[in-house]
């Protein structure tokens, strides 16, 4: 007679499917001593609200034609989450951060806000997810759900991906050294910026601005990408490298 699930929270209100025969007009299903709510019931099936308790409960089930044996049902406590790897990103979401904490093994689920992702769990202390797309930038609650239940406590921000109005000067020497000022939107949180994919030194005045020292590279136009915790953002050929005069 398969339980299932045989496991939830301490506090009670998981719903439990019981299977088995002659389960008929059961009068009662008890976890240990404590009654459960039956909320249906055929001959082969009846399902219940677990009552609350704690550690491993005996699941009987009782007709007119007597008590069954027993089942084994397990109370968990509820997670506790202690930190998030990252507390920022991209609204577009992609990214994974890991949540540490204790009670993690059996997570389910994590809400960014009104949006769920399903972890990876590594261990009953950490778990990894995908953080789903957001609706628009700002801060939101993260909630995880196991079977011991829900636990709330972390925030969360999404990040508006940076934009690019306008790089000056557009040209320097292939040595590089020229001073570049960015400027665009979203551009505080900026974590590198490329010049045709070579790294260059920076500074972040504002979050419209960025003081830009070019690094060395050969003649021609390139690519600036600036990267934030929101995202990444590319303005093409932007900046040309000059050569030298020879003699």
């Amino acid at each position: 007679m398969p339980i299932s699930p045989n496991q939830g929270s301490t506090g009670g209100g998981t719903t439990v499917t019981i299977t088995g025969t002659n389960l008929g007009g059961a009068t009662a299903v008890h976890f240990g001593s404590k009654p459960a709510t039956i909320t249906a019931n055929t001959p082969t099936q009846i399902t219940v609200v677990s009552p609350s308790g704690a550690g491993a409960a005996s699941v009987t089930v009782t007709t007119s034609g007597g008590t069954s044996g027993p089942l084994a049902f397990y109370y968990i406590g509820a997670p506790y989450k202690s930190s998030l790897s990252a507390g920022s990103g991209p609204v577009a979401g992609g990214n994974t951060v890991t949540i540490s904490g204790t009670g993690l093994t059996t997570a389910g689920s994590v809400s960014f806000g009104s949006h769920t992702a399903a972890p990876t769990v590594v261990s009953d202390n950490l778990i990894s997810v995908v953080v789903p797309a957001g609706t628009a930038s700002g801060v939101v609650g993260v909630s995880l759900t196991t079977a011991g239940g829900t636990t709330n406590g972390l925030t969360y921000t999404y990040l508006d991906a940076p934009t690019i109005g306008s790089v000056a000067p557009t040209s320097g020497p292939t040595s590089g050294g020229t001073s570049v000022i960015i400027t665009g939107t979203h551009l505080g949180t900026t974590e590198s910026v490329t010049f045709g994919g070579v790294i260059a030194a920076f500074a972040a005045v504002s979050d419209t601005t960025l003081s830009v020292s070019t690094p060395p590279r050969s003649a021609g136009s390139v690519d600036v990408v600036v990267t934030t915790d929101g995202g990444s953002v590319t303005a093409v050929g932007a900046f040309t490298y000059v050569a030298g005069p020879g003699i």
